[in-house]
């Protein structure tokens, strides 16, 4: 793509439209690298949390995630506020919250 011969009003899209590009594979790209985080200690056994040697917290960082979904792995919760649908399709099974604790 020659840019010398673009306008300044489509150089200006052109950069727009990098952004937008640039956003998205960003994203693309840490979703790939957490399906295969998951996946490798899914494999090996472990969660995340055990793979990494760390305490896996809430999006806000606060709270430390109290129930995983053992079977999704990246379905969590902290416990607090409203009972994700997953937690509830597990109760609604009549299985024990303790089954799911970290």
């Amino acid at each position: 793509m020659e840019l010398s011969n673009l306008s300044v009003a489509e150089l200006r899209s052109l950069q727009d439209s990098i952004k937008v590009e640039l956003k998205n594979r960003e994203q693309q790209e840490i979703t790939k690298a957490c399906e295969q985080i998951l996946s490798i200690a899914n494999s090996v056994g472990m969660s995340v949390n055990e793979l990494v040697g760390g305490s896996v917290r809430a999006k806000s960082g606060s709270v430390a995630v109290q129930y995983r979904n053992s079977n999704d792995q990246s379905q969590q919760w902290t416990g607090r506020g409203r009972q994700p649908k997953w937690v509830k399709a597990w109760l609604n099974e009549g299985k024990s919250l303790d089954a799911v604790r970290v």
